[in-house]
């Protein structure tokens, strides 16, 4: 179990090597990923739903009753920036309708799960962090499906009901499911070893999503590829930074600012990517989208993670040079 606890941490630092290697892998052999599609996407998903669950604890929902401000300026922004952000950006490089509506589903779906990962990496708010991603993702079976019929509705077909129900099922059932499981198995040694298992798990669970749709319609970002990263960057690093300056226009500390930016920019591609492939078939350019989305979150959460730590350490440095000057000073007088 030591071992397997390792490897899970080692494979949750590594999430972005590991989604696109999936990508890579899936574009090469399709053969190796086409078992997940359809019912298996889904259950993956609700697999890592459920580990988010797991993850929860009565402390967690505690702390969002003791933030509520944090959490209701982070909830309306990632429903508001992120949304209206991929409108416009579809607007103004004049996407394609199956490729706008990748991108705006992918704005409209709640905070991605390995933001919390990367809020802990560069030392940010790690329970904003939670309180944010398990806000925003209780309240998506609403907020999603109604976004989505109101800024792609007018070109495509959007059925809001049936993306609500299948929301509730991917999402909340299997993390209302994990955190009753949490709740009554915490007190074992063996399921705290589980849990630390689970990391690892959701990483390989998003990076076989990711391979099962590069293996079905991956033959087809050849035509709109470029157009499709171009959109998915201007959408992910205007996130990022509309993000932090929110955080900073609330004065917030830093520590919360980094989080607040992580959340925003990074989005639960990975339910997108099931919501593109299950309700808009019709439309595959939809679903390259938000796979796309899937594997550039991983890597710009993970590069903005480690910008954020090299910052810090050139601040320690100049801490240090600054407290030696003060030091040969105080000296000198003496």
């Amino acid at each position: 179990m030591n071992i397997l606890k390792k490897v899970s941490k080692a494979i949750a630092s590594q999430t972005s090597l590991f989604v696109i290697a999936a990508a890579i892998v899936s574009f090469v052999l399709p053969g190796l990923f086409s078992w997940v599609s359809g019912t298996t996407q889904t259950l993956i998903l609700g697999f890592i739903m459920l580990t988010m669950g797991i993850s929860l604890t009565s402390k967690d929902f505690e702390i969002l009753a003791k933030r509520p401000l944090d959490i209701l300026i982070g909830c309306l922004a990632q429903y508001t920036v992120m949304p209206f952000l991929a409108f416009t950006v579809t607007r103004l490089l004049n996407l394609p309708d199956e490729i706008a509506l990748g991108l705006i589903l992918v704005g409209c779906c709640p905070g991605g799960v390995s933001s919390n990962i990367m809020s802990y990496l560069c030392k940010g708010d790690v329970a904003f962090s939670v309180g944010m991603t398990t806000v925003s993702t209780l309240i998506s079976p609403v907020l999603t499906p109604l976004l989505v019929l109101k800024l792609a509705g007018q070109s495509i077909d959007v059925n809001a009901m049936s993306l609500f129900v299948s929301i509730l099922q991917i999402t909340i059932i299997p993390i209302i499911l994990g955190f009753t499981i949490n709740k009554y198995l915490t007190k074992n040694v063996w399921f705290k070893d589980v849990k630390e298992v689970m990391p690892g798990s959701s990483v390989i669970g998003l990076a076989l999503i990711v391979g099962g749709v590069i293996a079905a319609v991956g033959d087809q970002f050849f035509t709109s590829g470029i157009l499709i990263f171009v959109a998915i960057l201007i959408h992910n690093t205007t996130g990022y930074v509309i993000g932090y300056l929110i955080g900073t226009v609330f004065k917030m500390s830093t520590p919360k600012k980094r989080t607040i930016s992580i959340e925003i920019g990074m989005q639960n591609a990975g339910l997108a990517t099931n919501l593109a492939s299950a309700h808009f078939a019709a439309y595959p350019l939809a679903a390259v989208a938000c796979a796309v989305s899937c594997v550039w979150h991983s890597i710009s959460g993970t590069l903005l993670a480690g910008i954020y730590i090299q910052i810090d350490k050139a601040n320690e440095k100049k801490g240090i040079s600054e407290k030696s000057e003060n030091n040969e000073i105080i000296k000198a007088r003496g």
